[in-house]
């Protein structure tokens, strides 16, 4: 049994389980696992980012409208980054932000972003994330701190400049990631958490997230 821990981490409201194997499926994308994350808004946002779960060909997958909107949702779950350091995400953007400053915090929105945290002290606010991004503007390969706190990092996996509406699967080494960006030597993740979101553009966002999960190659 799955024990269940609900707190706010960074933007989200999350629940506590321990997994360990060669592939770490982190979400199923169910109406069941849905209706069990607490979805937070972003304090200081009109809306909160409505989350729904469908599925295709290729599974489960969870949507995600923001329209003026910004509420993150995920889970605290115990990763083994020596076991499994690779994050792999399947993603769509079928309506981007184009023409914001992702860096600047009147543009710092995303349509799609899942966010890795390793708890670093007492409260919330000490964590340290890496903010792996589907960018409307930027360039894949780019990364950058956070306009809002220099403990969550940016990266640029995807952007719509070249994969507007289509899937896209990408691959990061988060322990790698955590070495270079933050300069932290982590064994073990904390938490995961994905938000959809345009509440400082007060634009509008509609993305699809499928088959998030951790990998030892």
């Amino acid at each position: 049994m799955f024990r269940f821990l609900f707190k706010l981490i960074l933007v989200t409201a999350l629940f506590q389980t321990t997994l360990y194997s060669e592939e770490v499926k982190v979400f199923e994308f169910t109406e069941k696992e849905l209706s069990e994350l607490t979805v937070r808004k972003v304090r200081g946002a009109d809306n909160k980012t409505e989350y729904s779960v469908g599925s295709d060909e290729n599974g489960n997958y969870l949507k995600a409208i923001a329209d003026n909107a910004a509420s993150g949702l995920g889970k605290e779950i115990k990763i083994d980054l020596n076991k499994t350091p690779f994050i792999n995400i399947t993603w769509k953007i079928e309506k981007d932000i184009p023409g914001i400053d992702e860096t600047a915090k009147k543009g710092h929105d995303f349509a799609g972003r899942v966010f890795v945290i390793k708890k670093t002290g007492a409260t919330p606010l000490s964590n340290r994330a890496i903010n792996y991004v589907f960018s409307s503007n930027q360039e894949v390969g780019s990364n950058f701190p956070s306009p809002y706190t220099k403990k969550s990092i940016d990266n640029v996996l995807a952007t719509t400049k070249t994969n507007l509406n289509e899937w896209v699967t990408v691959k990061a080494n988060v322990k790698e990631d955590f070495k270079k960006f933050h300069n932290l030597d982590v064994n073990e993740l904390d938490g995961i958490a994905i938000m959809s979101d345009t509440d400082n553009s007060k634009k509008k966002s509609i993305t699809y997230y499928q088959n998030i999960y951790f990998s030892s190659q």
